[in-house]
């Protein structure tokens, strides 16, 4: 493995009950390299969102850390390393929504340290026109916009802070199959073409066939699955 943008050592999280534990992810060690797209399959309840959620630091391990380029995102910050580092593609979206589809990327550039083009609303126009969204729709309210087209938005609004790493909870859940084919090769592409490290949790075995490398989250432990590893089915 190449030197991983992210990675997990010795990551633990668990609830109390009474003087147990029940440990959610026990001692998970994984690394994550830029310029691939992966995918974290498991059952409902397995933990794939708390997973997701220590990586985007919406939650705390209970053990162990998680380093970014080698360093402790403690160290980084966390509100510095959410600014800064990665973006989230939620389920549900999260945009504004008394804001137009370029309003909410020009927020979201807004508060990144990243470098970032002087002219935020033609960059914002020129990213949504590349996920597929043109200037017409761009200037309506996302509210106006469909479930697909909203994700494409979130997806274009994660690109624009110029983050090396991206993560997507379930973010072709709410699509239908021609939809869900359309957000996966756009996950790929900012992969394989922009160098960034994708890291989807999904359902999905369709959307993980697609990935370059699906690790499954299992009683706990997370590891690669030997069925989809490599695959990258196009």
């Amino acid at each position: 493995m190449n030197n991983p943008i992210l990675s997990l050592e010795n990551v633990s999280y668990f609830y109390k009950d009474g003087d147990a534990r029940r440990y959610i992810l026990q001692n998970v060690n994984y690394g994550f390299e830029k310029g691939k797209f992966y995918t974290i399959l498991g059952e409902s309840g397995s933990g794939k969102t708390t997973l997701l959620s220590q990586l985007a630091t919406l939650d705390r391990p209970g053990e162990g850390r998680i380093l970014y380029n080698g360093q402790d995102i403690r160290q980084i910050g966390y509100a510095k390393y959410r600014r800064n580092n990665i973006s989230i593609v939620f389920q549900g979206y999260n945009l504004i929504p008394y804001m137009t589809a370029a309003e909410n990327l020009m927020v979201a550039m807004s508060t990144t340290d990243n470098a970032i083009p002087k002219n935020k609303r033609q960059t914002a126009l020129n990213v949504l026109e590349y996920v597929g969204i043109g200037a017409d729709k761009a200037n309506r309210l996302v509210t106006k916009l469909s479930g697909g087209e909203q994700q494409r938005v979130a997806i274009a609004r994660a690109m624009t802070t110029d983050v090396d790493v991206i993560l997507a909870d379930e973010p072709t859940g709410n699509l239908d199959e021609g939809m869900q084919g359309e957000i996966v090769n756009m996950f790929a592409t900012m992969a394989h073409e922009f160098g960034k490290c994708i890291i989807a949790v999904t359902h999905s075995s369709a959307v993980a066939k697609r990935s370059d490398c699906v690790v499954r989250l299992q009683k706990g432990e997370l590891f690669e699955d030997a069925e989809f590893f490599g695959t990258n089915q196009q």
